[in-house]
């Protein structure tokens, strides 16, 4: 009977692992580096969109150096002649909700555009779809002002139906961007 050594079996799958996962790494790398630039073109291009959405005179906005955050949910600022376009990023039931808030130089909400989420399709994900009742949730804000909070919690904004939590982040979103702008003049 043949007795085969235990010490050769192991560096023999070791090494046959390690090519394994060197190659698999390069083809990764590879990948990344061919999608990398389409990825952040298309972010840029939704922020865009979503500046243009929220402000008037979206298109002419310009990303702010430096801004007011004592929430620690603002993610950019671009200002134009008519306001502000606040990317805000609150957490919601599932994870962050990337959002955009465009606020007036006097302080009243212009419009709010959710450009990504993962919240529960049909429940939370309401507050971002392009329907009537997406809509509807979304422009309760506008020409609001101040601090505000749902209904639930003695507010005025309507929570979408089985998604409080959702609907309470989207506001703590729109309040950090009307406490922003506020700071910003």
């Amino acid at each position: 009977m043949k007795k085969t050594s235990n010490v050769g079996y192991i560096l023999r799958l070791s090494l046959t692992l390690l090519v394994i996962c060197a190659v698999v790494a390069v083809l990764l790398a590879e990948v990344n580096a061919i999608t990398a630039p389409r990825i952040t073109a298309s972010k840029q291009e939704k922020t865009a969109q979503a500046v243009a959405a929220v402000l008037p005179d979206g298109e002419t906005a310009a990303a702010l150096d430096t801004y007011p955050d004592e929430s620690g949910i603002i993610q950019a600022v671009y200002a134009s002649e008519t306001g502000y376009a606040i990317q805000v990023a609150p957490s919601g039931f599932d994870s962050q909700i990337n959002m955009m808030v465009g606020v007036s130089k006097d302080g009243r909400v212009l419009g709010v555009s959710i450009i990504s989420h993962t919240e529960t399709a049909g429940l939370g994900a309401v507050a971002a779809a392009k329907t009537e009742k997406g809509q509807a949730f979304r422009d309760q804000f506008v020409g609001k002002s101040g601090v505000l909070a749902v209904s639930k919690d003695g507010g005025d904004i309507d929570a979408i139906t089985s998604a409080t939590i959702t609907s309470r982040a989207v506001t703590s979103g729109v309040n950090a961007a009307l406490q922003c702008a506020e700071r910003l003049g």
